[in-house]
């Protein structure tokens, strides 16, 4: 028998993932000490680095952290995107506002640095969640982890991933596969390399995608998607695949893949959960909700994966913080479905109209050879329409309340 070991928080968030990190800081910057329960036994660092666009910036502002990250990483202020069959190389402008790719590690250290050190628990495995009823209508969740512990919690926030044991609690759909699948990789040049700072991208007629992106002098991003391939193995035997199933790609993009770093390659299939289910599908019970992928997971083509988690963060710390705020600076657990119902019906349409965008992108750029595909890709989908997707990285998520003197931040 494993002993029953009790404990009481006023917030335990599921997921020390970007999600999971973001939402504690968030909670943290309005007085609220959060815990955050992490299956592994440290910082997952899986995708090896990420793209982060001004919305994810901004977000990062709010959260008081986007100055460790600037000073690392250097602005992309262009790229080119290069048809191998034809040849056409169309060059793509950024905005003016910062699109940095950093290496993922680097993210969630930087937002794990703001928590007090007692706040992540690993190794911390939820085997159930249950509701406990309180007077006066109010309820607590209890989270059982496969130890034996059991948490209560005023508030529980499933930051769990695209496979979310909270978002299944909750009777959301489960996500469903996108016909895509991708490889993520950091490579390594030892002796420093010569390309310029610019994101290189390339497609063929059979709906392959593969791009490379400098992170410093001596590290590049490289990442892959196409249609439904299953590439599972050692990371030795996934790079052999990319090599030959990419061989006729540039030769620079195949240099790149050799010197991937095989502690970092990673094939995964490509998940989303349909909008409407998001529109329409229970994202919350009473102080229960979900955040990042384990809300919204999406295709990758339009880099919001991150962004959006944090952009969740932020707007479900500050409705928490305005309820702290509006009750005198105390935190008021009958007030706090409200809270969550607030964030909820804010996040709804963004996160369903990222998803749809993602989805569609990855759709006309993995299109294939037919040439009202081809002709729409190439002639029309990069030269305007991504643009205009990419305006959905423009997007503010606001601010957070200044915390409450009395406020359990320490």
């Amino acid at each position: 028998m494993k002993r029953e070991m009790e404990m009481m928080e006023d917030v335990v968030i599921v997921g020390a993932g970007i999600a999971g990190l973001a939402t504690a800081v968030a909670l943290k910057r309005v007085g609220v000490r959060a815990l955050v329960l992490e299956r592994s036994q440290g910082i997952r660092t899986t995708g090896a680095a990420l793209t982060l666009f001004p919305n994810a910036w901004l977000a990062l502002d709010a959260l008081g952290v986007s100055h460790k990250l600037t000073r690392s990483y250097d602005p992309l202020v262009k790229g080119s995107v290069t048809n191998i069959n034809t040849g056409d190389v169309q060059q793509v402008l950024f905005p003016e506002q910062a699109i940095r790719t950093v290496h993922r590690k680097a993210l969630l250290e930087a937002l794990a640095e703001e928590l007090p050190t007692d706040s992540i628990r690993f190794s911390s495995k939820l085997a159930a969640i249950e509701i406990q009823e309180q007077g006066g209508g109010a309820s607590i969740a209890v989270v059982h982890l496969e130890d034996g512990t059991a948490i209560k919690s005023k508030v529980l926030i499933g930051c769990d991933g695209v496979n979310s044991v909270v978002a299944r609690w909750l009777g959301l759909a489960e996500p469903v596969h996108s016909g895509r699948s991708a490889v993520r990789s950091l490579a390594v040049f030892p002796q420093g390399h010569r390309f310029k700072h610019e994101i290189q991208m390339f497609v063929d007629q059979q709906g392959k995608r593969a791009a490379f992106i400098p992170l410093n002098d001596r590290e590049f991003y490289w990442f892959l998607t196409c249609k439904e391939e299953n590439m599972t193995g050692e990371p030795e035997q996934i790079q052999r695949e990319v090599l030959q199933k990419y061989a006729e790609f540039p030769s620079i993009y195949l240099d790149v893949v050799r010197h991937a770093d095989l502690s970092t390659i990673s094939w995964a299939p490509l998940m989303y959960r349909h909008p409407w289910r998001i529109i329409f599908g229970n994202l919350n019970k009473g102080n229960i909700t979900v955040a990042g992928d384990a809300m919204h997971p999406m295709t990758p083509e339009l880099g919001q994966g991150g962004g959006s988690s944090l952009e969740d963060a932020v707007v479900l710390g500050r409705h928490i913080g305005n309820s702290i705020i509006k009750n005198g600076g105390q935190f008021v657990e009958g007030d706090m479905a409200k809270a969550i119902d607030d964030y909820v019906k804010e996040r709804r349409s963004r996160a369903a109209l990222l998803v749809t965008g993602s989805y569609l992108s990855g759709w006309i750029q993995h299109g294939g050879a037919k040439w009202w595909v081809r002709f729409f890709r190439d002639r029309l989908f990069f030269k305007y329409i991504f643009g205009w997707l990419g305006g959905l990285a423009q997007y503010n998520c606001g601010n957070l309340p200044a915390a409450s003197s009395s406020g359990k931040e320490d």
